[in-house]
């Protein structure tokens, strides 16, 4: 536990956050999607934001501190109260203004993991009301929205939502645009869960979809498609090394499992090739 904790705040510390002075330097940034979805990047995952008669749907909301720029951003898009925010898994990238959020009389909405997760925490404050297991239907502002949760991927209690009639797709942290994903195998993540919900999310998905990740740039079905090739070509190559009984070590040194997508500059300030072949050897071999 101390060890996931320490690997945890590095995470947090190394990847999403800036020293004091440029705090007030983030921008929240603003993009349509749909008619009635956007996406709202800052620091942290990507927020997405229905808005219509019914009121404000929100998915993910940073970091606490950002919670007052998120709120403008929001009032630009909208007058009316925000109903209802879904987590899509408990890291504090996606749930740090929870408890802003409620107090402003959001409904915090996440699967039974997040909330187990959550509540394990110092407070009380921002913890899920509603939660489910393993899928859940929302119909807000005109339109059924799918919230399903995909088995042991980013984390253990991970959800991806789709809107069923704007044709928007948001993944969570099932898919870094253009990066190495991070897999919190000491959280139930697993390579293997990863690239199922993956595949689980294309089958839901067609080619005009449009795809809010969880970090990085808006997208489609072609490249969340490329982007399962990574994963897949990933995982048999680091299956190949055990099989050849390589130790972890002999893994995470050999440049040529990753070399294609190393080129293509997939390594990122918190998983760079060496951590992405250590996190598939160590959930390839955990049981």
């Amino acid at each position: 536990m101390k060890i996931f904790k320490l690997f945890l705040s590095l995470f947090l510390v190394c990847s999403f956050t800036t020293i004091p002075a440029q705090q007030n330097e983030v921008v929240i940034k603003t993009i349509q999607v749909s008619n009635s979805v956007y996406m709202l990047v800052g620091q942290g995952g990507n927020i997405g934001v229905s808005v219509g008669d019914d009121g404000v749907f929100v998915i993910d909301d940073q970091f606490a501190r950002l919670t007052p720029k998120i709120l403008d951003a929001i009032k630009e898009l909208s007058d009316k109260p925000i109903q209802y925010v879904v987590n899509t898994h408990f890291h504090g990238d996606h749930t740090g203004g929870n408890a802003n959020m409620e107090k402003v009389g959001a409904k915090i909405i996440a699967h039974d993991n997040v909330y187990k997760r959550l509540s394990e925490g110092k407070t009380t404050e921002g913890l899920p009301v509603i939660t489910f297991n393993d899928k859940l239907s929302v119909h807000i502002n005109g339109e059924l929205v799918l919230v399903f949760h995909t088995d042991n991927a980013h984390t253990d209690g991970d959800a991806m939502l789709y809107f069923t009639e704007s044709n928007v797709l948001h993944t969570g942290d099932n898919y870094f645009y253009k990066r190495y994903p991070y897999i919190d195998v000491n959280s139930g993540g697993s390579i293997d869960g990863y690239i199922n919900a993956v595949k689980k999310a294309l089958m839901v998905i067609d080619e005009n979809t449009k795809i809010i990740p969880g970090h990085g740039n808006l997208s489609n079905k072609a490249e969340y498609a490329s982007f399962l090739e990574m994963l897949t070509l990933l995982r048999t190559n680091v299956q190949a090394e055990i099989d050849k009984g390589k130790t972890e070590d002999d893994i995470v040194n050999n440049t040529a499992i990753t070399k294609q997508y190393d080129n293509l500059n997939y390594s990122w300030n918190f998983i760079n090739s060496e951590k992405i072949r250590r996190t598939i050897y160590l959930s390839l071999t955990k049981n």
